[in-house]
Formats: structure tokens, C-alpha cells, sequence
């Protein structure tokens, strides 16, 4: 009996210390790089995937540039074809930590966190931080927040022509709704 009580224990030990896993594959990202006067430069991507360890805090982020979509289709196959490069560079893709994360923290209450890492896009990997709002409801956790970017600093190349149309930093905006694996 004795054996079976610490056997009991070690086991609800090691299923409190493994964490859980959470997922998305319908996550949403948009950017904006509008100026004004000027015809709007946005677009946006509703199947983002991203995978969140609620044990560790470590997030990872993964777009297909194709999936972005704009308002005027000329605009996204010029984003396709002569900015972001699609077929060379396919997709974008973060991979970071939540600091000082602790899940049994997270409540429907959204929390202020910092998410830190290394965002890839176009061949080219920057650091990352920004602030985001993390928030759990059931077994969904949603963490939602924006960041800036130039496309400069990824070797995306505006022409002079257009230039002036647009924005020097691009805002980006994400929420990836998660749910337990």
C-alpha cells in the first residue's frame, strides 16, 4: 500500500512538472506601412502558426508571406514578387521567450509580458522585443501585442519611385489564440 501511495505521488509529480503545450494554426498577424495621403499599404495573414511551452515560456511563430492578403491584388503581387520575395523566401518566422513566464499566473485578466527572440523574414534574422498582452480562458491562452519593423533592416527593397508611399517603419500586429494540445 505504502508502494503504491509514493508510486501515486512520484506520478502526479511528474505530470505537474511536464508542461503543456499550446497551438495555433489559425493565428493572425497584419502590418501596416501606410502613409499618409497616399493609398493604404496593409495586409494580413489569418493562418499564422505559432506553439507556446507553458513550462518554459519559449513561443515560436511561422507566416507564409503568400498568405497575406491586400485590399487591391496588384499590391499583393507586388509584395509577393519585388519586395518580400515569396518564392526565394517563403516565409517569416519568430522564435523567442516569454520572460519571467508563469502559466499559473495567466488569467482571463490580460497580463502585461515581454516576449524577446529572433525574428526571421527575407533571409535575414533581427532581435526582437516587444511588449504583449497574454490572457487564459479554458484551456485557451491568447497572446496578442505589435511590434515595428523597417524593411531596410531585412534587405527589402523599396524602390525610389514608391518609396515616399511608404511607411519607413512597419507596424506589425499579432494574436495568436492557443489551445492545449
Amino acid at each position: 500500500m505504502k508502494k503504491r501511495i509514493v508510486l501515486l505521488f512520484l506520478l502526479a509529480g511528474i505530470f505537474h512538472v511536464s508542461a503543456q503545450k499550446y497551438a495555433t494554426k489559425t493565428g493572425n498577424l497584419k502590418f501596416e506601412a501606410s502613409v499618409d495621403s497616399f493609398e493604404e499599404v496593409a495586409a494580413e495573414n489569418k493562418n499564422t502558426s505559432a506553439i507556446l511551452d507553458s513550462g518554459t515560456g519559449d513561443i515560436a511563430v511561422l507566416t507564409l508571406m503568400k498568405g497575406f492578403r491586400f485590399k487591391v491584388a496588384l499590391m499583393e503581387e507586388h509584395f509577393n514578387e519585388n519586395y518580400v520575395e515569396s518564392d526565394k523566401f517563403p516565409k517569416a518566422s519568430f522564435k523567442g521567450k516569454i520572460e519571467d513566464f508563469d502559466a499559473s499566473k495567466i488569467s482571463a485578466t490580460a497580463k502585461t509580458v515581454k516576449i524577446s527572440g529572433d525574428l526571421t523574414l527575407h533571409g535575414k534574422t533581427k532581435k526582437v522585443t516587444t511588449n504583449a498582452k497574454i490572457s487564459k480562458s479554458d484551456d485557451k491562452i491568447t497572446v496578442t501585442g505589435n511590434f515595428e519593423v523597417k524593411a531596410e533592416d531585412f534587405d527589402i527593397q523599396i524602390p525610389k519611385l514608391v518609396s515616399k508611399k511608404v511607411a519607413d517603419k512597419i507596424k506589425v500586429n499579432f494574436n495568436l489564440p492557443l489551445t492545449k494540445m
